[in-house]
């Protein structure tokens, strides 16, 4: 069995058939310092290259060839790319009040962030003769721009999605730029999310709403729907609380992760999708899915969330039990991906496949899943214990970096002729311009939404904003984490 990234990658490169994981069966494969100059099976593997894309000329070119279509016009943004259609290649756009509208944004201060802060191993030097990427100051005002029409959002009360919308992108901005609106619009979301907790069901209320063909709730005075996605709002209040010194959403935040726990964790560690509270006593009325392939089954991007949402709880709370929650739902998670004989999960590991059609995959639970694994990684190996999961993240992101990009992207500069007293007629580079390629907007293929059969629309193996939101944060993550230069192409 392979003990190491080198090993196992050296397994994926030979065949995408059913084979054994490098997870399997033990969990001491990595080793438990995830800072060390060398990192087991990483350095001295011939074929890191595989993860160059996490860094490519092709992934920044992605982002920016969307942003700057947006830069001369007299006004900011309003509609933001979510997803494009199957078959298609261009970004279907939503209004800036959706719930994923904060997800491209946020890309572009990832982007920024690798200029601020790892330039030297990522920034061609303007002298190289390489291919040019945006410029630190074009990239700050994109960001800029990009945003400016988003901070109302975070007085949005009939949402429970304010770190979704808010988070990636303003607190980006105020760790990178100390940009004190940024900073507002973050407490402000908050304290507007903490608004919409239920002491009796010891949760943040998620939707409204919810209609589909087999089942409708349109009164949240007889209902208390709540979501396994609300996870990854909690970070938003865990960290409000500090800089408020608020005891009050620090609670709230612990309340809904421990009757999450209770509610929406399986015996097996698989999860429930939604769950439906009676609001005037904290009892269950009733479990259901609204994304995935059927009640009791594993919808494989809910699963993700939970890995991802009880880690970023456990980092605030250091409640060991949120910890052991985040561990099980991974396990839980790749014993069923193992069963896929593939490094990319299927969008509902429940959910039939034959011979004459294929189960689609789900590339945004891949990525939000490897997100989690390696901040799971990391909090072990804080603690002196070894971890597979650091394996295993590779292992997926590997996978999707084979399969799963779309056509690549390239920046394109022409030289303009510029006339000077001093020197006459001489030439220097002229625009900067992103030649899209025949593929899809986004960096990643092969994500879906919503397959659910009773769904009011659905969408399968296509293009997706937090797809390669989180793509781009791995990469970022992995940084951080001492890992990532090892797979930069020099």
């Amino acid at each position: 069995m392979p003990s190491s990234f080198g090993s196992f990658i050296s397994l994926f490169q030979n065949c995408l058939q059913p084979l054994k994981m490098p997870w399997s069966k033990k969990r001491a494969v990595s080793s438990p310092t995830d800072n060390d100059a060398t990192v087991p099976g990483v350095q001295d593997h011939a074929h890191t290259s595989i993860l160059a894309c996490l860094y490519s000329e092709s992934t920044i070119a992605k982002i920016w060839g969307v942003a700057e279509r947006a830069l001369d016009k007299s006004t900011p943004p309003t509609l933001y790319p979510e997803y494009t259609k199957p078959g298609a290649t261009a970004y279907v756009y939503r209004e800036l009040d959706f719930w994923t509208s904060g997800f491209f944004p946020g890309s572009l201060y990832l982007l920024l962030e690798r200029q601020r802060k790892y330039a030297r191993v990522l920034s061609p030097s303007p002298y190289s003769g390489l291919s040019q990427i945006p410029h630190p100051l074009q990239l700050q005002y994109a960001c800029e721009w990009w945003t400016h029409n988003l901070h109302q959002n975070a007085h949005l009360k009939t949402t429970h999605d304010l770190s979704f919308m808010i988070s990636p992108w303003a607190r980006k901005a105020w760790e990178l730029d100390h940009d004190q609106k940024s900073y507002e619009s973050l407490l402000t979301a908050a304290q507007t999310l903490g608004s919409r907790y239920n002491e009796k069901v010891g949760c943040l209320r998620s939707w409204d709403t919810c209609v589909t063909k087999k089942y409708s709730f349109l009164d949240p005075t007889k209902d208390f729907l709540v979501i396994i996605d609300n996870m990854l709002n909690l970070d938003l209040l865990f960290w409000a609380s500090v800089e408020l010194r608020s005891p009050h959403l620090y609670n709230i935040a612990k309340s809904h992760a421990q009757s999450t726990q209770r509610h929406l964790i399986r015996p097996d560690s698989s999860t429930f999708h939604v769950v439906n509270f009676d609001q005037a006593t904290g009892t269950v009325k009733a479990k259901f899915t609204n994304q995935g392939y059927s009640d009791s089954s594993s919808w494989s991007r809910g699963q993700a969330w939970a890995i991802t949402g009880f880690t970023q709880t456990y980092s605030w709370t250091r409640d060991v039990s949120f910890l052991s929650t985040a561990r099980s739902c991974a396990d839980y998670f790749l014993k069923r991906l193992e069963e896929t004989g593939t490094g990319i999960p299927p969008w509902d590991f429940d959910a039939p496949s034959s011979e004459n059609e294929q189960r689609p995959s789900d590339t945004s639970a891949a990525m939000i899943a490897c997100y989690g694994l390696l901040m799971l990684h990391r909090a072990l190996t804080s603690m002196g214990q070894a971890s597979p999961y650091l394996d295993a993240a590779l292992y997926i992101l590997s996978s999707v970096c084979a399969t799963q990009l779309s056509s690549p992207a390239r920046f394109v500069t022409r030289k303009v002729e510029v006339e000077s007293v001093e020197h006459g007629k001489s030439f220097e580079d002229g625009k900067l311009v992103v030649e899209m390629g025949d593929g899809e907007e986004t960096i990643l293929k092969g994500a879906t939404i919503n397959n659910y059969e009773f769904a009011p629309r659905r969408w399968a193996n296509h293009g997706l904003v937090y797809a390669d939101y989180y793509f781009l944060a791995v990469g970022n993550l992995l940084l951080e984490m001492g890992i990532g230069e090892e797979f930069i192409e020099k």
